[in-house]
């Protein structure tokens, strides 16, 4: 036993030792690293079509770029498709560490249709984005505020606008000819190379050449004979009818001190981590004061109405005490619509299990941007397997409701709020569709996501169910009265809708900081990286939300309301209230939508986004509340 005790340490701590030094000896299925040597083929993918204005992706091949003779799909998972991600094969073919100058991709003439399309795409300022050996394109842009520092901006615009000096027309320019740069990391004993860098500088220039277009025809704005190259836009390419529009790029190698797995650094840099850290703060101050009303409620004021009350002898004295004692005999009555209470418990325990289990991974490493799609596949999947535990925990609380139909219960709970979900998104995808963007979900995709939940999620729910049911029910510490007793008249600051908007504030303070960079990297194409920070916000959200619906729930059984149980729900649930009112504020603040169809998609997303937080908060409101009034309860000696 003590050698297996032994190999059983071992194991565990070779395996903290792998996840402690991932960055070099360990990788993930699909993301490892690829050795070229010199003159091997590098191929150029390319992605979807992104804008910030219209939040509506198009696959890159929507507009009449240069095109291989056979378009070849990659294969994506399940979260790029939901994405919009479309990555393919593409005429962009470097060799490793062999520079090439002014090579012509394709010759094109535009017609009324091709020109409009790519003046629409200009004018909604949309992005290309490519990828080579799993590293998406940037643009280096230099900082103003520090000297020799970039950031990097993903993909390039197709184009830009601008004037003629002396017309007042505006005109639109694409950039056709494309200065590549790829920088990788040399071994110095097998002389073997790793990509670590792949970047651009979009040029446009109205390229010329004598004569007749062949395939031989030499420019003559951009010849590597006469290493004359692109370095400006001095003479732009526009964009009209009928104009020849002839598509270039140089390829650059660098060598770099970067190693393979610090390639992503570049891209994850945080210059505002300061703000992060006063996120934290902020957040534990609010933390901190909680905890010391609940600390004064629990050891002072219970502990004392506690002990006076165990001493009163005679029922007339029992009779003269005012507060949360004298509820008891009501305090754990079935709310009404306790189905419903039961289905949305359910519900969270799912999410707050696949958030949780998501955060962990991610913290570990598992979900680096480096595996697209990653973070979203590991979301769906998580929160499939989790139907079991949604069954469990609601059909739990259906049986201490005296509640015999424990089928239908499972039934709600795995149909009540992905149905509200699908039916939201059905509507969203519609409006997508009709905009032929590549952000619709194709019918495969929807068929794989129909049998996740009812292949997958609706069973494991009947069978979380089955197994909570068989369990014997969760006994009241006291009884239940036969009649209800009266709730006598509650002062305005306890009326219902008040205390709970009031106790969604504090929840909300807590993360809304860390809120507006997640919304930011949604919204903006920006990469999200900081789990570890998101994670300790998680956790003070996780308290927060605990704390202030005691101390609700306290002084609304100190003012013998014993309806507690939606209102502990609702308290730290509405917080969601007030994400979707910040998310209306950032949408009219920080971004430029300006299509209605975008903003209908903006404003559905988030809620759903919303809802989902309404359910994961309440949830843990209401389970703090039940543990709250059982614990004071079960001190209490009732004859």
């Amino acid at each position: 036993m003590a050698f297996l005790r032994s190999q059983s340490l071992s194991a565990v701590a070779v395996l903290l030792l792998l996840l402690i030094h991932g960055a070099h000896s360990f990788y993930l299925p699909g993301v490892a690293p690829q050795d070229f040597q010199k003159g091997d083929q590098l191929q150029v993918k390319v992605n979807k079509l992104t804008s910030t204005k219209t939040q509506l992706p198009y696959t890159y091949y929507s507009l009449p770029y240069c095109r291989p003779e056979k378009i070849q799909d990659s294969a994506e998972n399940l979260g790029e498709v939901l994405r919009g991600d479309r990555i393919e094969n593409s005429l962009y073919v470097f060799k490793m560490r062999e520079p090439q100058m002014c090579n012509v991709v394709c010759n094109l003439k535009l017609d009324a249709k091709t020109a409009k399309e790519f003046k629409e795409k200009i004018n909604d300022e949309y992005r290309v984005n490519m990828i080579l050996d799993n590293l998406p394109l940037v643009v280096p842009i230099k900082r103003t505020d520090q000297e020799d520092s970039y950031f990097y901006q993903l993909g390039y615009h197709v184009g830009l606008k601008g004037l003629y000096s002396g017309v007042k027309e505006e005109k639109f320019f694409i950039h056709n000819h494309l200065a590549f740069t790829v920088k990788y990391h040399k071994d110095a004993v097998t002389e073997s190379a790793r990509i670590v860098g792949f970047e651009v500088k979009p040029f446009s220039i109205k390229h010329e050449y004598d004569g007749k277009w062949d395939e031989k025809t030499r420019l003559t704005t951009c010849d590597p004979h006469a290493k004359h190259t692109v370095v400006n836009s001095n003479t732009p390419q526009e964009v009209e009818e009928n104009k020849e529009i002839i598509f270039t790029y140089d390829v650059d190698f660098q060598e770099s001190e970067v190693k393979w797995a610090s390639r992503w650094d570049a891209y994850l840099l945080m210059n505002d981590d300061q703000i992060h850290w006063f996120s934290i703060v902020n957040s534990l101050m609010i933390v901190l004061f909680l905890s010391g009303m609940v600390a004064m409620i629990m050891l002072r004021t219970l502990y004392r109405d506690i002990s006076k009350y165990n001493e009163l002898e005679t029922q007339e004295e029992a009779q003269e005490e005012t507060g949360w004692k004298l509820v008891h005999g009501d305090v754990f009555r079935p709310p009404n619509n306790s189905d419903l209470l039961c289905v949305y418990v359910g519900t969270g325990v799912q999410f707050f299990g696949m958030i949780l289990v998501t955060m962990i991974f991610a913290v570990l490493g598992f979900l680096s941007p480096s595996n697209r799609g990653g973070l979203m596949t590991a979301m769906l999947l998580l929160w499939v397997f989790m139907g079991i535990f949604a069954g469990y925990a609601s059909t739990r609380l259906y049986k201490m409701f005296k509640g015999t139909e424990w089928k239908k219960m499972a039934l709600r709970t795995a149909v009540v709020f992905p149905g509200i979900v699908s039916a939201v998104f059905s509507v969203l995808n519609t409006l997508i569709w009709g905009e032929k963007s590549s952000g619709a979900v194709p019918f495969g995709t929807m068929f794989a996501l129909i049998f996740l939940w009812f292949g997958i999620s609706v069973p494991l729910v009947f069978v979380g169910s089955y197994v909570g049911f068989k369990k014997p029910a969760i006994e009241n510490p006291v009884k239940t009265n036969k009649i209800p007793r009266q709730i006598p008249e509650q002062a305005w600051y306890m009326n219902p809708v008040f205390s709970v908007l009031i106790g969604g504030i504090l929840p909300f303070g807590a993360v809304f900081i860390e809120l507006f960079f997640i919304l930011t990297s949604i919204w903006l194409n920006q990469f999200y990286y900081i789990f570890g920070f998101l994670f300790l916000v998680f956790i003070i959200l996780i308290i927060t939300c605990a704390e202030i619906t005691i101390v609700l729930c306290y002084f609304q059984l100190c003012s013998e309301d014993y309806l507690w149980w939606w209102r502990s729900y609702l308290t730290s649930g509405s917080s969601a209230l007030y994400l979707f009112l910040y998310a209306t504020f950032y949408f009219f603040t920080k971004l430029e939508i300006t299509k209605l169809v975008s903003a209908i998609l903006y404003f559905g997303y988030m809620l759903i986004a919303s809802y989902a937080f309404f359910v994961v908060t309440g949830t843990i409101g209401f389970y703090a509340c039940f543990w709250f009034t059982r614990l004071i309860y079960s001190s209490v000696k009732i004859d």
